[in-house]
Protein backbone atom coordinates (compact mmCIF):
# COMPACT_ATOMS: atom_id res chain seq x y z
CA UNK A 1 0.00 0.00 0.00
CA UNK A 2 1.36 3.41 -0.87
CA UNK A 3 0.29 6.06 0.87
CA UNK A 4 1.37 9.97 -1.17
CA UNK A 5 2.31 12.07 1.83
CA UNK A 6 3.90 15.22 1.25
CA UNK A 7 7.51 14.68 2.14
CA UNK A 8 10.42 15.53 0.48
CA UNK A 9 14.25 16.14 -0.13
CA UNK A 10 14.61 15.27 3.82
CA UNK A 11 17.10 16.24 2.96
CA UNK A 12 20.42 16.30 4.43
CA UNK A 13 23.44 16.21 5.50
CA UNK A 14 23.88 15.51 9.32
CA UNK A 15 26.52 12.37 9.33
CA UNK A 16 25.77 10.60 12.93
CA UNK A 17 27.94 10.04 15.79
CA UNK A 18 31.36 8.13 14.32
CA UNK A 19 30.82 8.07 11.40
CA UNK A 20 33.71 9.76 9.33
CA UNK A 21 34.78 10.48 5.94
CA UNK A 22 37.64 11.98 4.10
CA UNK A 23 41.09 10.95 4.88
CA UNK A 24 43.17 10.43 7.94
CA UNK A 25 44.96 13.68 7.33
CA UNK A 26 42.40 16.11 6.79
CA UNK A 27 42.94 19.59 7.72
CA UNK A 28 39.59 20.37 9.04
CA UNK A 29 37.06 18.52 10.80
CA UNK A 30 33.22 19.53 10.94
CA UNK A 31 30.72 18.30 13.37
CA UNK A 32 27.68 17.67 11.97
CA UNK A 33 24.65 16.95 14.67
CA UNK A 34 20.96 16.46 13.79
CA UNK A 35 17.79 15.08 15.89
CA UNK A 36 17.91 11.82 13.33
CA UNK A 37 18.85 8.16 14.54
CA UNK A 38 20.17 5.56 12.61
CA UNK A 39 17.18 3.54 11.57
CA UNK A 40 16.33 7.23 10.05
CA UNK A 41 16.65 7.33 5.94
CA UNK A 42 17.84 10.78 6.35
CA UNK A 43 20.83 9.08 8.39
CA UNK A 44 22.28 7.57 4.88
CA UNK A 45 22.11 11.07 3.53
CA UNK A 46 24.31 12.76 5.99
CA UNK A 47 26.32 9.51 4.88
CA UNK A 48 26.41 9.96 1.71
CA UNK A 49 27.04 13.76 2.09
CA UNK A 50 30.31 12.99 4.26
CA UNK A 51 31.75 10.62 1.18
CA UNK A 52 30.85 13.71 -1.37
CA UNK A 53 32.21 16.30 0.99
CA UNK A 54 35.80 13.81 1.55
CA UNK A 55 35.48 12.86 -2.57
CA UNK A 56 34.92 16.71 -3.70
CA UNK A 57 37.88 17.95 -1.49
CA UNK A 58 40.72 15.36 -1.86
CA UNK A 59 40.48 14.65 1.98
CA UNK A 60 41.38 17.94 3.57
CA UNK A 61 37.75 18.31 4.94
CA UNK A 62 36.35 15.58 6.47
CA UNK A 63 32.56 15.45 8.48
CA UNK A 64 31.61 13.68 11.74
CA UNK A 65 27.76 12.92 12.10
CA UNK A 66 26.48 12.69 15.63
CA UNK A 67 22.84 11.79 15.36
CA UNK A 68 20.30 11.68 18.04
CA UNK A 69 20.68 15.32 19.35
CA UNK A 70 24.15 13.82 21.00
CA UNK A 71 25.57 16.76 21.20
CA UNK A 72 22.75 19.30 21.77
CA UNK A 73 19.20 19.28 22.84
CA UNK A 74 16.49 20.34 19.81
CA UNK A 75 16.22 23.68 20.78
CA UNK A 76 20.08 24.75 21.05
CA UNK A 77 20.97 24.80 17.49
CA UNK A 78 22.06 28.07 17.11
CA UNK A 79 23.65 28.13 20.34
CA UNK A 80 25.09 24.96 19.29
CA UNK A 81 27.17 26.48 16.25
CA UNK A 82 27.91 29.60 17.64
CA UNK A 83 29.45 28.51 20.42
CA UNK A 84 31.84 25.71 18.40
CA UNK A 85 29.67 22.43 19.86
CA UNK A 86 29.14 21.59 16.13
CA UNK A 87 29.63 22.84 13.22
CA UNK A 88 26.60 21.80 11.06
CA UNK A 89 23.48 21.77 13.06
CA UNK A 90 19.93 21.51 11.99
CA UNK A 91 18.26 25.39 13.44
CA UNK A 92 14.81 25.04 14.68
CA UNK A 93 12.95 28.68 15.00
CA UNK A 94 14.93 30.88 17.25
CA UNK A 95 14.83 34.56 17.75
CA UNK A 96 18.35 35.01 16.60
CA UNK A 97 17.07 34.64 13.05
CA UNK A 98 13.71 36.34 13.26
CA UNK A 99 12.26 35.67 9.49
CA UNK A 100 13.50 32.11 9.63
CA UNK A 101 11.54 31.61 12.57
CA UNK A 102 8.14 32.17 11.45
CA UNK A 103 8.74 31.26 8.33
CA UNK A 104 10.64 27.97 7.66
CA UNK A 105 7.50 26.34 8.74
CA UNK A 106 4.36 28.13 6.86
CA UNK A 107 1.03 27.48 6.26
CA UNK A 108 0.79 26.61 2.79
CA UNK A 109 0.42 23.83 0.33
CA UNK A 110 2.83 24.08 -2.70
CA UNK A 111 3.75 21.75 -5.28
CA UNK A 112 7.14 19.54 -5.16
CA UNK A 113 7.59 19.14 -8.87
CA UNK A 114 10.38 21.55 -8.28
CA UNK A 115 11.01 21.04 -4.83
CA UNK A 116 14.57 21.22 -4.57
CA UNK A 117 14.08 24.82 -6.45
CA UNK A 118 11.78 26.34 -4.24
CA UNK A 119 13.63 24.88 -1.22
CA UNK A 120 16.99 26.45 -2.64
CA UNK A 121 15.48 30.03 -3.74
CA UNK A 122 13.76 30.25 -0.46
CA UNK A 123 17.56 29.56 1.50
CA UNK A 124 19.01 32.51 -0.65
CA UNK A 125 16.21 34.65 0.78
CA UNK A 126 17.11 34.08 4.56
CA UNK A 127 21.07 33.92 3.72
CA UNK A 128 21.35 37.60 4.42
CA UNK A 129 19.53 36.80 8.22
CA UNK A 130 21.59 33.63 8.86
CA UNK A 131 24.77 35.77 8.37
CA UNK A 132 24.03 38.31 10.90
CA UNK A 133 23.66 35.67 13.00
CA UNK A 134 27.26 33.64 11.93
CA UNK A 135 25.64 31.59 10.27
CA UNK A 136 25.67 30.10 6.88
CA UNK A 137 22.83 28.04 5.21
CA UNK A 138 23.67 24.91 3.89
CA UNK A 139 20.84 22.53 3.22
CA UNK A 140 17.17 21.53 3.87
CA UNK A 141 16.49 18.97 6.63
CA UNK A 142 13.02 18.67 4.52
CA UNK A 143 11.40 16.85 7.64
CA UNK A 144 8.99 19.44 7.70
CA UNK A 145 7.47 18.92 4.04
CA UNK A 146 5.97 15.44 5.88
CA UNK A 147 4.68 17.22 8.97
CA UNK A 148 1.41 15.62 10.08
CA UNK A 149 -0.56 14.74 13.42
CA UNK A 150 -1.39 11.65 14.87
CA UNK A 151 -4.10 10.73 17.03
CA UNK A 152 -4.71 7.76 19.34
CA UNK A 153 -8.12 7.14 18.34
CA UNK A 154 -9.71 8.31 14.85
CA UNK A 155 -10.75 11.78 14.44
CA UNK A 156 -13.26 13.79 12.90
CA UNK A 157 -12.22 16.85 11.89
CA UNK A 158 -8.56 18.21 12.89
CA UNK A 159 -10.31 21.61 12.66
CA UNK A 160 -12.83 20.78 15.93
CA UNK A 161 -9.91 19.32 18.57
CA UNK A 162 -12.08 19.75 21.70
CA UNK A 163 -9.21 20.32 23.88
CA UNK A 164 -6.93 17.72 23.72
CA UNK A 165 -3.64 18.33 24.20
CA UNK A 166 -1.56 18.00 21.02
CA UNK A 167 2.22 18.17 21.01
CA UNK A 168 3.48 21.36 19.16
CA UNK A 169 6.70 22.30 18.08
CA UNK A 170 6.73 25.94 18.12
CA UNK A 171 4.96 29.42 18.94
CA UNK A 172 3.06 29.34 15.40
CA UNK A 173 2.29 25.71 15.62
CA UNK A 174 0.99 26.35 19.07
CA UNK A 175 -1.44 29.34 17.81
CA UNK A 176 -2.67 26.97 15.14
CA UNK A 177 -3.60 24.10 18.10
CA UNK A 178 -5.15 27.06 20.00
CA UNK A 179 -7.16 28.10 17.09
CA UNK A 180 -8.54 24.55 16.33
CA UNK A 181 -9.33 24.17 19.88
CA UNK A 182 -6.75 22.25 21.00
CA UNK A 183 -3.84 22.79 24.02
CA UNK A 184 -0.77 22.88 23.00
CA UNK A 185 2.43 21.15 25.22
CA UNK A 186 6.08 21.25 23.66
CA UNK A 187 7.61 17.84 23.94
CA UNK A 188 11.45 17.38 22.45
CA UNK A 189 11.62 14.79 19.55
CA UNK A 190 13.36 11.97 21.96
CA UNK A 191 11.01 12.60 24.59
CA UNK A 192 7.40 12.05 22.46
CA UNK A 193 7.25 8.34 22.50
CA UNK A 194 6.95 8.20 26.50
CA UNK A 195 4.65 11.73 26.62
CA UNK A 196 2.38 9.55 24.72
CA UNK A 197 2.63 6.38 26.02
CA UNK A 198 1.99 8.41 29.41
CA UNK A 199 -0.88 10.44 28.06
CA UNK A 200 0.90 13.07 28.20
CA UNK A 201 -0.65 14.19 24.99
CA UNK A 202 -3.28 13.54 23.39
CA UNK A 203 -2.39 14.20 19.35
CA UNK A 204 1.24 14.83 18.01
CA UNK A 205 2.31 16.99 15.25
CA UNK A 206 5.81 15.48 13.97
CA UNK A 207 7.29 14.90 10.78
CA UNK A 208 6.35 11.44 9.14
CA UNK A 209 10.15 10.23 9.32
CA UNK A 210 11.25 11.30 12.46
CA UNK A 211 8.03 9.57 13.98
CA UNK A 212 8.36 5.96 12.43
CA UNK A 213 12.32 6.13 13.44
CA UNK A 214 11.48 7.13 17.18
CA UNK A 215 8.66 3.71 16.89
CA UNK A 216 5.50 6.46 17.65
CA UNK A 217 3.03 4.35 15.36
CA UNK A 218 2.48 1.59 18.18
CA UNK A 219 1.26 4.10 20.58
CA UNK A 220 -0.28 6.31 18.14
CA UNK A 221 -1.07 4.85 15.19
CA UNK A 222 -4.16 7.61 13.43
CA UNK A 223 -2.37 9.26 11.18
CA UNK A 224 -4.14 12.49 9.16
CA UNK A 225 -1.81 13.07 5.95
CA UNK A 226 -3.07 16.89 6.06
CA UNK A 227 -0.26 18.37 3.97
CA UNK A 228 -0.54 21.84 5.45
CA UNK A 229 2.66 23.02 5.56
CA UNK A 230 5.62 24.17 3.85
CA UNK A 231 8.82 23.81 5.24
CA UNK A 232 12.35 24.29 4.70
CA UNK A 233 14.14 23.24 8.63
CA UNK A 234 17.87 24.23 7.22
CA UNK A 235 21.25 22.68 8.33
CA UNK A 236 23.30 25.88 8.82
CA UNK A 237 26.98 25.99 9.22
CA UNK A 238 29.48 28.11 11.19
CA UNK A 239 30.32 31.23 8.90
CA UNK A 240 33.74 31.60 10.56
CA UNK A 241 34.19 28.27 10.08
CA UNK A 242 32.75 28.15 6.45
CA UNK A 243 34.75 31.70 5.36
CA UNK A 244 38.08 29.69 6.91
CA UNK A 245 37.85 26.59 3.86
CA UNK A 246 39.36 27.66 0.49
CA UNK A 247 37.28 28.45 -2.10
CA UNK A 248 37.47 25.05 -4.02
CA UNK A 249 36.85 23.61 -0.62
CA UNK A 250 33.29 26.10 0.22
CA UNK A 251 32.48 25.31 -3.43
CA UNK A 252 32.90 21.08 -2.60
CA UNK A 253 30.54 21.86 0.22
CA UNK A 254 27.96 23.38 -1.10
CA UNK A 255 28.19 20.84 -4.13
CA UNK A 256 27.86 18.49 -1.84
CA UNK A 257 24.77 19.51 0.31
CA UNK A 258 22.91 19.96 -3.21
CA UNK A 259 23.91 16.88 -4.56
CA UNK A 260 22.83 15.04 -1.35
CA UNK A 261 19.50 16.41 -1.30
CA UNK A 262 19.12 15.11 -5.36
CA UNK A 263 20.70 11.96 -4.08
CA UNK A 264 17.99 11.55 -0.98
CA UNK A 265 14.56 12.83 -1.98
CA UNK A 266 13.65 9.65 -4.17
CA UNK A 267 14.69 7.57 -1.93
CA UNK A 268 13.09 9.38 1.38
CA UNK A 269 9.73 9.72 -0.16
CA UNK A 270 10.13 5.87 -0.95
CA UNK A 271 11.04 5.33 2.61
CA UNK A 272 8.44 7.49 4.22
CA UNK A 273 5.60 5.55 2.24
CA UNK A 274 7.00 2.10 2.71
CA UNK A 275 6.64 2.98 6.76
CA UNK A 276 3.41 4.17 6.66
CA UNK A 277 1.92 1.49 4.47
CA UNK A 278 3.70 -1.09 7.33
CA UNK A 279 2.15 0.71 10.26
CA UNK A 280 -1.17 0.38 8.79
CA UNK A 281 -0.98 -3.36 7.09
CA UNK A 282 1.04 -4.83 9.67
CA UNK A 283 1.17 -2.54 12.91
CA UNK A 284 -2.81 -1.74 12.80
CA UNK A 285 -2.43 1.90 11.96
CA UNK A 286 -4.40 3.84 9.84
CA UNK A 287 -3.66 7.16 7.76
CA UNK A 288 -5.98 8.82 6.26
CA UNK A 289 -6.26 12.33 3.85
CA UNK A 290 -8.30 15.33 4.12
CA UNK A 291 -9.95 16.32 1.11
CA UNK A 292 -8.88 19.51 -0.69
CA UNK A 293 -11.80 21.71 0.37
CA UNK A 294 -10.67 20.88 4.27
CA UNK A 295 -7.18 21.46 3.67
CA UNK A 296 -7.87 25.63 1.97
CA UNK A 297 -10.31 25.85 5.13
CA UNK A 298 -7.68 24.63 7.56
CA UNK A 299 -5.05 26.92 5.88
CA UNK A 300 -7.24 29.58 5.40
CA UNK A 301 -8.25 29.82 9.61
CA UNK A 302 -4.71 30.51 10.79
CA UNK A 303 -2.49 32.39 7.72
CA UNK A 304 -3.73 35.52 8.68
CA UNK A 305 -2.56 35.66 12.17
CA UNK A 306 0.54 33.50 11.00
CA UNK A 307 0.89 36.35 8.70
CA UNK A 308 0.85 39.02 11.22
CA UNK A 309 3.92 37.54 12.73
CA UNK A 310 5.24 37.28 9.29
CA UNK A 311 5.15 40.62 8.45
CA UNK A 312 6.51 41.89 11.97
CA UNK A 313 9.26 39.60 11.82
CA UNK A 314 10.21 39.76 8.54
CA UNK A 315 9.49 43.26 6.89
CA UNK A 316 6.85 43.43 4.61
CA UNK A 317 9.60 43.53 1.62
CA UNK A 318 10.75 40.19 2.90
CA UNK A 319 7.69 38.97 3.88
CA UNK A 320 5.93 39.55 0.48
CA UNK A 321 8.92 37.54 -1.31
CA UNK A 322 8.71 34.73 0.58
CA UNK A 323 4.78 34.60 -0.03
CA UNK A 324 5.22 35.12 -3.69
CA UNK A 325 8.02 32.47 -3.79
CA UNK A 326 5.37 30.04 -2.78
CA UNK A 327 2.43 31.45 -4.81
CA UNK A 328 4.83 30.80 -7.75
CA UNK A 329 4.80 26.49 -7.02
CA UNK A 330 1.50 26.13 -5.55
CA UNK A 331 -0.21 23.06 -7.31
Amino acid sequence: MKISIKSTTAIVVALAGGITAGAASAETTLRLSTYVNEADIRYQGFTHFADLVAEKTGGSVKVEVFPSGTLHGWSEGVDSVQGGVSDISWINADNRLPCYAVTSLYPAEVSLEDQTGLDAAYAELIKDEAANAGLVPLFNSNYSYDQEWWFEEPIEDIGKLDGKLVRSIGPLVSMMIESWGGEPVFVAPKEVFQSAERGVVDGINMGVATYSSWKLWTVMPYMVNANLFYGNIQYMMNKSKFDALTADEQAALTAAAAETEAWLQPRYEAWVDQQVGNAVMQGGGAAVSISDEQRASLIASVKPKWDETVNEACGMDMADSIRALLESHAP
